[in-house]
């Protein structure tokens, strides 16, 4: 537990369509209040994703199962060496805010990469975390959220060492002007440990972090 929030970390792939099962209950029960709030770690075999914004003319090559989901965004992948983080809080004692969890996110997600030595950054009117590969401006991470009587859902992924000519079978987050990038692709560590390490140290300024925007937007 940090904060009182419990921490799970997978030490093999959990398959999509298993951990979307497992964490709609567990958000359920959080809402019910009878289980605590969760942060978990985990990777899941290759799959296509598609937000509720996703347009059927950005899955060029359906090379892997395409699932529809109830998060915002459009297409993204997830896969091997890519890892996801599916954070269920209770935004109902911690402000009621979605647009400041979501900045709030990925303030977190990029301090954490600082441990790393990756520098990334967020970019306005582009939800996701971003950083420098040969002088372009490239994703390394993706947001993407839901929200169901105040717990949320879904998250973050964090491009360590995946195939990246996966993402090749589809437009990226809608976005074909700017590329997807890792760690690995970075010379940075591709440790997996290292990073959850980087997560756990930084979730308390992130709790923190939710709370004043919070305050600072209403």
């Amino acid at each position: 537990m940090i904060d009182g929030v419990e921490w799970r970390i997978e030490s093999e792939p959990v398959d999509y369509e298993v951990a979307a099962t497992a964490m709609a209950a567990r958000a359920a029960a959080i809402a019910e209040g009878s289980a605590p709030e969760l942060v978990w770690l985990l990777e899941h075999p290759p799959v296509y994703t598609a937000g509720t914004s996703a347009n059927p003319a950005e899955l060029i090559d359906p090379r892997f199962p395409v699932h529809a989901t109830g998060r915002g965004g459009r297409y993204t992948y997830h896969g091997p060496g890519q890892r996801i983080g599916y954070v269920m809080l209770d935004l109902g004692k911690r402000g009621r805010d979605v647009r400041c969890f979501v900045h709030a996110m990925e303030q977190w997600v990029v301090a954490a990469l600082a441990h790393l030595d990756v520098a990334a950054f967020t970019a306005p009117g582009r939800v996701g975390i971003w950083t420098m590969d040969h002088g372009a401006e490239a994703k390394i991470g993706a947001i993407g959220v839901r929200v169901k009587r105040w717990v949320t859902l879904h998250g973050f992924a964090v491009n360590m060492h995946p195939e990246l000519g996966h993402f090749e079978g589809i437009i990226p987050c809608g976005l074909p002007d700017f590329a997807v990038t890792s760690a690995k692709k970075l010379g940075k560590t591709v440790d997996f440990s290292a990073l959850d390490a980087a997560l756990a140290l930084e979730f308390a300024h992130f709790v923190q972090r939710l709370s004043l925007q919070s305050q600072n937007e209403a």
